[in-house]
């Protein structure tokens, strides 16, 4: 069996779809459908249960008896906009120290979910190393926090631990995820109503490390196949793209679409990054060799079924 915390959420759903195709459905899902309209996500999908993350943990001891080949923790709270450390804390942070505690004692590879948010501003560059982490908000801290508690344990794990720092992940699935989606996805529903595509001011300075969702699954299971290899890993494309030009990608997607300015929101001021680039020396040093997918190709793929399905699967292949 292989346990998918998250499994519900954007990348989580992907992840699974990414098993299935492998022909694997000995899947269990972790995650709670307070917003019932997550369940789309899993509509396609092939997996054996699914179980609430508030009562997985009781649950552990008899889950954990049977054999189990990997976790996927890509479960978390992950709104950069939220104020409330100590919730923020509990499900970032003490929930996945518990669950990791967990796979230890038996000896399960663990690959999680952590964030380029840990890097702040950025100003000193995006390698996987203390010296260039400062994150701007508790959701970074929360990320910065767990990757730093598994650094300590790293030297006497017995078992993979592998954590993936996430930069900006775009694709199909992420609906639920509403003013944290990704801006392709809130390009498209501009359009769709009716309007224009709103960039902020300045947004051709702005550049971020925009990496399509299949290929953050792809990193996921190149780890899955090899076990032996264990630490935190950037996983981006390694290469930044203005907003200009994503909205220009999109642009190119859809017929007689138009691009506005809206002025920069007070409440980004001093939380927002400017510039992402992810340092992916030690992810090819750990054997990931494919190329990402390019921009212009990710935005096509997607914004494609976000007209023809809502932006979900329909089936899992």
């Amino acid at each position: 069996m292989i346990i998918v915390t998250g499994g519900a959420g954007f990348i989580g759903s992907n992840l699974v779809r990414g098993l299935n195709r492998r022909g694997i459905e000995d899947i269990l899902i972790v995650d709670d459908l307070e917003d019932g309209d997550k369940h789309r996500s899993l509509n396609s999908l092939g997996f054996v249960d699914l179980v609430d993350r508030r009562d997985f943990l009781d649950r552990w001891s008899a889950i954990g008896q049977g054999p189990i080949e990997a976790i996927f923790h890509q479960g978390a709270c992950s709104n950069t906009m939220e104020t409330d450390g100590r919730f923020m804390m509990s499900v970032n942070y003490e929930f996945s120290k518990r669950l990791l505690e967990s796979a230890l004692e038996r000896g399960i590879p663990f690959v999680y979910a952590s964030s380029a948010a840990v890097y702040g501003n950025g100003d000193d560059g995006f390698r996987e190393e203390p010296a260039c982490e400062y994150p701007l908000n508790v959701y970074g801290f929360s990320k910065f926090l767990f990757d730093r508690w598994v650094r300590r344990i790293l030297p006497e794990a017995g078992s993979q631990v592998v954590g993936l720092r996430y930069f900006n992940v775009y694709g199909p699935q992420e609906n639920h995820k509403g003013r944290m989606a990704s801006v392709v996805y809130h390009f498209h529903r501009q359009l769709e109503a009716g309007g224009k595509m709103r960039l902020f001011a300045g947004s051709e300075g702005f550049r971020r490390d925009f990496v399509f969702v299949d290929d953050v699954v792809d990193v996921n299971l190149h780890f899955l196949d090899h076990p032996e290899a264990s630490g935190v890993f950037n996983c981006g494309t390694g290469k930044a793209e203005s907003f200009v030009a994503l909205a220009q990608a999109v642009q190119d997607c859809y017929e007689g679409s138009e691009i506005e300015e809206v002025p920069f929101p007070d409440e980004l001021v001093g939380k927002y990054q400017t510039f992402t680039e992810a340092d992916l020396s030690l992810l090819r040093g750990a054997g990931y060799q494919r190329a990402f997918t390019a921009l212009d190709q990710g935005v096509l793929a997607y914004t494609t079924l976000l007209k023809e399905t809502d932006g979900y699967y329909r089936v899992a292949t």
